[in-house]
């Protein structure tokens, strides 16, 4: 993310990543506002846009083409990216209720989460249905949709119920698919039969007339029986049933229809609509609280009502990024009146669309081809992203902050590096109320009651093991950030067989306003705090200090029967080498710094860095384990040359068992390496064979450096593969035997096996 030396004055949070508020990322990235912290808070880190879906599910197009990456786009427009879904809202105190985390404080808010449909309403539906919306999670249900429908065992009736735009669309398409799925698997496509219901007289009630017509004429010819003039009252496994009294037998039922808010915004306080929709003004700032905007489906334009379409959302972008800034440099925000007329586009399953705008109606191939046209080009915004604009403003921009403020940051600014770069007393004091670190009978003076320095027992027959490790952020959320931290902190504990017992934490924070600086510690420590708790470790004090970037460090103390150690000693010929994670997260990060990552590729590293070893270790340790490390800044191929040199033995490295990160490998064959690679690399002389080995794409990867990497073991041959079924069984999916240890020789420690 880009550094900035203007310390923070205003926090602008993003609850939803939608289609409004990717533009509102964007348009930061190309003009930030100095002095502005930028937050966006989603449930996915993937955006589907919508206009495409029907087009994925009709197999058009791949996820990565119908999907906005949040992770690149959130660090070109410098914001924090917090993967995690909002629950509510503290308005008085201006903070976003997360699962799971701190809450987050806020000097602006906008809202931008889209719909869902209101399941509830119909009796049934819910646990029957598969809702389009929120179409993040719809993506993982077609698939299991298809697969069902793929496995039956006769015919299979499939029920769509919604008949506007996104109704009709998507029948067709799942029309389109699962008939060329079938020719594929050799099943005649005669044994599928679809259906449509709506409560209107008409298809697409709200559109073009001439429209309507086309699309019913392509329903018609292909088969679709449509019901029309009856709401669906209810639905049961195999059956729909109308207001009429009719019931449809189905086996599959899509519901894009009733769409409806999340449940949670009636609780907030802000003034909603009577469906839960929050009421906003020309402006789309909410008619109740003037701190807060919406836009996209999730707003109700109380002087413009309009349909729940993502033709609205896309365009309301521009409006609220621009109100946004003049909010927050005191200015009144623009009202904003949305288009009358817009341009409909509608495909049909094949490369075939139905389109209208105003009066006029047309369809064809060339109408698909110019939906198609339309929608990259629209998705090449978010993908193919500007050159970033050359660092921030050198000052706070005008109108920002009150001069009270601004005096503020400039004694900040004067603060000596000695004791005044220390976070001061009062916020520090009110960060500690916030945490609770777990307690312990042999910690005699901690938090709870802060003196000097800590005062800790050692428990009669127990041996002190001792570690620090600190590293700056690698990621911009200083919650995870501070997980990763202690899990990575907590691998050397676990590695020697030992139980942690207390930590001292070293942080430094950007230097900035005091609110500012207390909400960064808050999250930190919170988010260390979490994994330190869980593993029994009794936060006892520490140091804080402000510097120029976030970065955590932490000192730990465990506890372990000496004559029960685990050291990188001890590797015996015949044993097998266990791994319990997945290697990558290095070039990963590289990749991520240079916007060249996945989004999900990201996720899944950092899910993997905030999963405790705690009871991995357990595991070996049951299993018999002979020696264990944990696998960090060496790299697997360092930290194995150091456990076989302690142990006088040889490795053959089984390379295509060795668990990989998804992602890594791409990033790692462009070229996309850590810093630290090359100097792992000269490890190379250690290879047998170093030439051959290097064929292999995975090859790279054993030089990796590894933030809370797994743990490396020797387990005895003839229970390593009972170990390894017990550690997937506690979640280490990733766990695998990699290799066989063996007699010293005269070669090079590591062999490595190809293929």
């Amino acid at each position: 993310m880009r550094e900035s030396s203007v310390p923070v004055v205003k926090d602008l949070v993003l609850i939803g990543g939608g289609h409004t508020h990717v533009a509102v990322l964007r348009r930061f990235g190309m003009h930030p506002v100095a002095g502005v912290r930028l937050t966006l808070i989603t449930r996915d880190v993937h955006t589907p846009y919508s206009g495409m879906l029907p087009g994925l599910v009709a197999g058009h197009y791949d996820f990565d083409d119908a999907h906005i990456d949040l992770a690149p786009l959130s660090r070109f427009a410098g914001a924090r990216l917090y993967h995690r879904a909002a629950v509510g809202l503290d308005l008085d105190r201006r903070q976003v209720i997360c699962d799971g985390r701190p809450p987050v404080p806020y000097d602006l808010l906008s809202i931008n989460i889209g719909s869902t449909p209101s399941l509830r309403e119909v009796p049934g539906a819910a646990g029957v249905a598969v809702p389009v919306k929120p179409i993040s999670t719809f993506v993982a249900r077609w698939e299991r949709f298809r697969a069902r429908v793929a496995a039956a065992s006769g015919p299979v009736k499939v029920g769509v119920v919604g008949v506007g735009a996104g109704g009709v669309e998507l029948v067709l398409a799942v029309q389109f698919a699962l008939h060329r799925m079938l020719e594929e698997i050799g099943r005649p496509a005669e044994t599928l039969e679809f259906h449509l219901f709506g409560a209107s007289d008409t298809i697409l009630p709200t559109h073009n007339r001439g429209m309507g017509r086309r699309l019913e004429r392509v329903l018609r010819e292909r088969g679709v029986q449509v019901h029309l003039g009856q709401a669906v009252t209810s639905v049961s496994d195999g059956a729909i049933t109308c207001g009429d009294g009719t019931t449809v037998a189905v086996d599959e039922i899509l519901w894009v229809t009733q769409a409806g808010a999340a449940p949670w915004l009636r609780e907030t306080g802000l003034e909603v609509d009577e469906s839960g929709f929050v009421c906003v003004d020309d402006t789309l700032q909410s008619t109740s609280h003037p701190g807060v905007f919406a836009a996209g489906d999730v707003a109700a334009v109380v002087n413009h009502p309009r349909e729940k379409a993502g033709v609205f959302a896309v365009r309301q972008g521009p409006p609220l990024a621009a109100n946004l800034r003049r909010v927050l440099l005191g200015r009144p925000p623009r009202p904003f009146r949305p288009q009358r007329r817009f341009l409909t586009l509608v495909s049909t399953g094949g490369r075939h669309a139905v389109g209208a705008r105003g009066p006029w109606s047309f369809e064809g191939a060339v109408i698909w081809r110019w939906k198609d046209w339309i929608d990259r080009r629209f998705m090449s915004k978010y993908r193919d992203l500007p050159p970033m604009a050359d660092g921030a403003t050198p000052a706070v921009e005008p109108g920002l902050a009150s001069p009270e403020v601004l005096r503020e940051i400039s004694t900040a600014a004067m603060r000596c590096g000695g004791c005044g770069s220390k976070v001061g007393a009062t916020p520090l004091d009110r960060v500690l109320e916030q945490l609770q670190p777990v307690r312990r009978d042999d910690v005699l003076v901690g938090l709870d009651a802060p003196d000097d320095a800590a005062v800790v027992t050692v428990p009669a027959g127990k041996a002190l093991v001792r570690t620090v490790d600190a590293f700056r952020a690698i990621v911009n959320d200083p919650f995870v950030f501070g997980q990763i931290t202690a899990n990575h902190c907590l691998g050397d504990i676990f590695a020697m067989g030992a139980e942690a017992q207390t930590a001292l934490a070293i942080a430094t924070v950007p230097f900035g306003l005091d609110t500012k600086v207390e909400d960064t510690l808050v999250q930190l420590l919170s988010g260390a705090v979490t994994v330190l708790n869980d593993a029994g470790a009794a936060l006892v004090g520490g140091h804080t200090s402000e510097g120029a970037e976030l970065a955590l460090g932490l000192s730990l103390t465990g506890l372990v029967d000496p004559g029960a150690v685990l050291r990188k000693t001890g590797l015996r010929p015949g044993d097998r080498l266990v791994l319990t994670k997945g290697v990558g997260t290095g070039t990963l990060f590289a990749a991520e710094m240079r916007m060249r990552a996945k989004g999900r590729w990201i996720a899944g590293a950092v899910a993997s860095m905030r999963q405790s070893s705690r009871a991995a270790a357990a595991v070996l340790r049951g299993h018999g384990a002979t020696a264990c490390t944990d696998v960090t800044g060496f790299g697997l191929l360092g930290h194995l040359v150091e456990m076989t040199k302690a142990s006088g033995v040889d490795v053959r490295l089984a390379l295509a068992s060795v668990p990989v990160l998804d992602g890594a490998l791409e990033t790692s064959a462009a070229g996309l390496l850590s810093s630290l690679h090359p100097h792992n690399v000269r490890l190379r002389r250690a290879v047998v064979d170093v030439e051959r080995a290097a064929l292999d794409p995975r090859y790279p990867l054993l030089y990796d450096p590894q933030t809370a990497g797994g743990l490396l073991a020797g387990v005895p041959g003839d229970r390593a593969d009972a170990c390894v079924d017990d550690l997937r069984a506690q979640g280490y999916a990733q766990a695998a035997v990699i290799g066989v240890v063996e007699s010293r020789g005269d070669d090079a420690p590591i062999a490595i096996e190809l293929g």
